[in-house]
């Protein structure tokens, strides 16, 4: 796996938690960290992920772009 380290503070009483069910489910720490992230991210709302507010940021004024997008790309590479 690979991946961005990342230094997080728990409180004692999640670290040993967090520490007896690894050790129970026979997993890394930073795997069950991982997943509770994952749920959390799970849990956004679509309209409310970040990334979509790239949507619409530009305007080309071409209203085929969705459609023909491989074609105009091809066009401007060859300028």
């Amino acid at each position: 796996m690979t991946g961005k380290p990342l230094q997080i503070y728990l409180r004692p009483d999640q670290d040993q938690a967090l520490r007896a069910l690894a050790a129970r489910q026979d997993k890394s720490l930073a795997e069950l960290i991982r997943h509770g992230v994952d749920l959390v991210l799970s849990e956004i709302p679509p309209g409310d992920d970040p990334a979509l507010n790239v949507i619409g940021l530009g305007r080309s004024g071409r209203s085929d772009l969705a459609t023909e997008h491989d074609r105009h790309l091809a066009r401007a590479a060859r300028r």
